[in-house]
C-alpha cells in the first residue's frame, strides 16, 4: 500500500491531537484515501521538551530538515503567530506539498495569496481548522457556493468570549471573576487579549469573508469591539428584556464592499445564536436559495480542532476553493434600521430627531431604532448602546408606557 506522508509544525495541544487522531484512526483513513497516512517528521521549537513519538519520526527544530525530505506529500501547519508559519506555508507549496492550517492569524493576513499560490502549482490548501474548530463550516460554505449566494453570515467564533458571558449571567458574576475561572478551566491564556478584545474572532472572519464574497473586509473600515467593558448590572438587565449578550462577528456584502463587524450584541429568543452557550461555536448563514441554515459545536480543543484538520487530509483535491465572488451580485434589500437597547440611567434621557421609540424598562433600558450615525450623537448622555439582532418584540410586562424625556 502507497503511503501519504506528512510533516506536522507544532506539537502542542493540536499538533498531538493531531498526531494521535491520525494514529487512533488508520483503518478509517486507509479505507478512505486507499493510502497510509503517516506522519514521518515534527517540528518543535525545543527538542528536549517533547519525547519523540516513534523512532523512525524525525523529530527537529529546524523546518528545512523537514522540507529537505527525500518524500513529503502534505505539511500541517500547527503553530502560531503570523511567522514563520507562513513562511513554512509558502516554501511547502514551492514544493509541491498539499497544505493544511489552523493558523488562523497567519491565514487571515495571508490566506489570499496562499490560495492563489496554491492554484498556481496545483495543490490542495486546507483551512476547515482556522474558523470554528469542529464545526465543518468551510466544507459547508464550499458546498453550498456552488449554487447559493450567501448574502450574510452571523458567528460565535470565540468559545472563551462565550464561556465568560454565560457564567456572567447564569452565575451572576462580574467580568473579573468570569475571566478567572476561564483561565482555570484553561479557556482562557494568561494574556487573555485575542480571545476578549474580538481579535480572535476578527481573524476568522476575515477567512470567511475571503471565502464566500471573494475578499476581506477593510480592515480599516472594519468594528472589533470586545466584552470587557459588560457589566453583570448590563447583563440583569437584558435578561429582564428577554435578550442576551453574545459576542458576535458578522459579515455582508454592502454595495461594493464587505462589511465586518466583531462587538457584542443582544439577541432575542428567536435568534439562531440565542442558546448558543458555554465554550460553543456557531455560524447562522442567509442564502438566497437555501434561506438560514445553522451550525453549532465545539470551537477549539485538541480533538475538535484535529478533526478539522484531518477532515482536510482526506479531502486533497487540489484547487479545491469555489470562484471569487462576483462583486455586486449579491441579493438587493432594502436597508433596515437597527434596533438598540440604550443601557443606563435613561430617567432624564432626551431622544434628539432620527429615533423611533419603541419601549422602556423602568429608568435602565430603552429600545429605539436609530442609524449608527444617530446612536453616535447620544455618546455624551453616559449610556451604552448595544444593537439588537434578529426580530425582537416587547411583551406587555417587558414595554413600558412611558416616553422618555
Amino acid at each position: 500500500m502507497s503511503v501519504i506522508t506528512v510533516g506536522l509544525l507544532g506539537f502542542g495541544t493540536v499538533g498531538k491531537g493531531v498526531y494521535e487522531t491520525i494514529n487512533k484512526h488508520q483503518e478509517r483513513l486507509q479505507a478512505i484515501t486507499g493510502k497510509e497516512v503517516k506522519v514521518t517528521a515534527i517540528l518543535v521549537k525545543n527538542i528536549e521538551k517533547h519525547a519523540l513519538p516513534e523512532k523512525e519520526v524525525l523529530l527537529t527544530d529546524d523546518f528545512q530538515k523537514i522540507i529537505d525530505l527525500p518524500k513529503l506529500d502534505v505539511v500541517i501547519d500547527a503553530i502560531v503567530g503570523k511567522e514563520p508559519g507562513y513562511t513554512y506555508m509558502r516554501q511547502a507549496i514551492l514544493r509541491g506539498c498539499h497544505v493544511i492550517t489552523a493558523n488562523k492569524e497567519m491565514f487571515a493576513h495571508h490566506g489570499s495569496e496562499l490560495k492563489t499560490l496554491a492554484k498556481k502549482h496545483n495543490v490542495s490548501l486546507g483551512f476547515e481548522a482556522t474558523v470554528g474548530g469542529g464545526i465543518p463550516i468551510i466544507q459547508t460554505l464550499k458546498r453550498l457556493l456552488n449554487a447559493n449566494k450567501v448574502e450574510r453570515i452571523e458567528g460565535i467564533l470565540n468559545g472563551t468570549s462565550n464561556f465568560i458571558l454565560t457564567s456572567m449571567r447564569e452565575e451572576r458574576l462580574s467580568f473579573e471573576a468570569a475571566l478567572k475561572i476561564a483561565q482555570e478551566k484553561g479557556y482562557a491564556e494568561a494574556d487573555p487579549e485575542n480571545d476578549i478584545e474580538g481579535y480572535d474572532a476578527f481573524y476568522k472572519a476575515v477567512v470567511l469573508s475571503e471565502l464566500v464574497f471573494g475578499k476581506g473586509p477593510d480592515w480599516g473600515r472594519s468594528t472589533r469591539l470586545g466584552i470587557t467593558d459588560i457589566t453583570s448590572e448590563q447583563i440583569d438587565i437584558a435578561s429582564s428584556l428577554g435578550l442576551r449578550f453574545k459576542h458576535v462577528a458578522s459579515l455582508e456584502w454592502n454595495k461594493d464592499a464587505v462589511r465586518c463587524e466583531v462587538k457584542p450584541v443582544l439577541v432575542g429568543e428567536s435568534h439562531p445564536l440565542y442558546r448558543v452557550e458555554g465554550v460553543q461555536n456557531a455560524v447562522s448563514i442567509d442564502a438566497d436559495i437555501v434561506g438560514n441554515i445553522s451550525l453549532q459545536g465545539p470551537g477549539a480543543g485538541m480533538f475538535p480542532t484535529a478533526s478539522a484538520i484531518v477532515e482536510d487530509l482526506i479531502h486533497l483535491d487540489a484547487n479545491d476553493f469555489p470562484d471569487v465572488f462576483e462583486e455586486g451580485k449579491a441579493k438587493g434589500e432594502e436597508a433596515v434600521m437597527p434596533v438598540w437597547a440604550l443601557l443606563g440611567d435613561t430617567h432624564s434621557l432626551e431622544l434628539p430627531n432620527g429615533f423611533e421609540f419603541l419601549g422602556c424598562s423602568s429608568d435602565n433600558a430603552v429600545i429605539v431604532k436609530a442609524s449608527e450615525a444617530a446612536i453616535s450623537s447620544i455618546a455624551c448622555q453616559k449610556l451604552t448602546a448595544y444593537q439588537i439582532l434578529g426580530d425582537y418584540q416587547f411583551s406587555e410586562a417587558q414595554a413600558g408606557q412611558v416616553q422618555p424625556v
